[in-house]
């Protein structure tokens, strides 16, 4: 088989490092896309780094020639300073733009379960958009559609993990009875090079093969790191409002009102066969001595763009 050019977005980041990884130890050429360009780099000069160019898009059309897969992991978790989900939509537009003009076959796009055009969350509303902006680009796709990942660069669960070891009780949002289903981050990246291979037009939910309730699963992580701690119901503002807090004081962003509503209102749920093989509970257990041993910060990855994430 003839070795093809692959470029990935984010590839010293989350997602998009296992998707490059399983690209390089299939023997393809990668290249990244990234704002990251002084960020450690575990690839060596197997993977060439190149600027986003957002503002350029001649300069991103140059950058994508010759490319034959575009996997875009690209994307920003909530408002913040000079990142926000509005430029994000821009941002990834152009990207999209670039790529067609560069004569790139096929895109894999990272998106989120229960998109909505209609939704009255930003995050999810966006996604819709941007999905729709692929659908009619007329280029050839495979859309991915996450609701949690889990892995040893993980926020959510980590957190919550962190929570249980250092506070007395742990909260959840009224009933904690809404559901999620966590892959693994390098079950999505197998998925996304396999649809990398593929030509077919596809919107995949992809799901691990464990579905908790938030209640559940904050009782699950807790039995297994052995700190089983009671799990009280908090009105929802109340409930954002400690959590603002305990951002404050760790600096960062544990929580926004938008994603406690996105978790009540069940849409990090779906209900389609999953697509991902390893369990949450077993990774847990594997890692259990170390999982929330660290808080992991949104927000110091956003403004470090130097240091090569961390592994909880």
């Amino acid at each position: 088989m003839q070795t093809q050019t692959h470029a990935v977005t984010g590839a010293f980041g989350y997602s998009g490092k296992y998707i490059t990884e399983r690209l390089l130890a299939e023997g393809e050429n990668v290249i990244t896309l990234t704002n990251s360009l002084h960020r450690t780099n575990p690839f060596g000069d197997r993977v060439r780094v190149l600027p986003f160019d957002f503002d350029a898009p001649e300069k991103l059309t140059e950058s994508l020639q010759g490319v034959s897969v575009l996997y875009n992991t690209y994307w920003v978790r909530f408002n913040h300073g000079n990142f926000t989900h509005a430029n994000a939509v821009k941002n990834t537009e152009t990207l999209f733009r670039a790529a067609k003009a560069a004569g790139v076959t096929r895109i894999v796009h990272v998106s989120i379960t229960n998109p909505s055009e209609n939704s009255p969350l930003e995050y999810f509303r966006c996604k819709a958009q941007l999905e729709r902006a692929l659908v009619e680009s007329g280029l050839s796709y495979a859309i991915l559609r996450p609701a949690v990942l889990f892995g040893k660069e993980d926020i959510l669960i980590n957190n919550i993990a962190w929570a249980l070891r250092h506070l007395p009780v742990f909260g959840v949002f009224g009933d904690g009875e809404y559901q999620l289903q966590p892959i693994f981050v390098d079950d999505l990246a197998l998925l996304a090079v396999e649809q990398g291979k593929q030509s077919a037009n596809l919107t995949i939910n992809a799901t691990g093969p464990e579905t908790f309730t938030y209640r559940g699963l904050s009782e699950t992580i807790g039995q297994i790191i052995g700190k089983k701690r009671p799990i009280v119901s908090l009105p929802p503002a109340i409930g954002h409002a400690f959590a603002w807090a305990i951002g404050k004081l760790v600096d960062d962003v544990m929580i926004t009102q938008e994603e406690i509503r996105g978790l009540m209102d069940n849409l990090l749920c779906v209900d389609t066969p999953p697509v991902g093989a390893t369990k949450l509970t077993d990774w847990a257990k594997e890692r259990s001595n170390h999982l929330g041993r660290h808080y992991t910060s949104e927000l110091a990855r956003r403004q470090d763009r130097k240091t090569q994430y961390k592994s909880n």
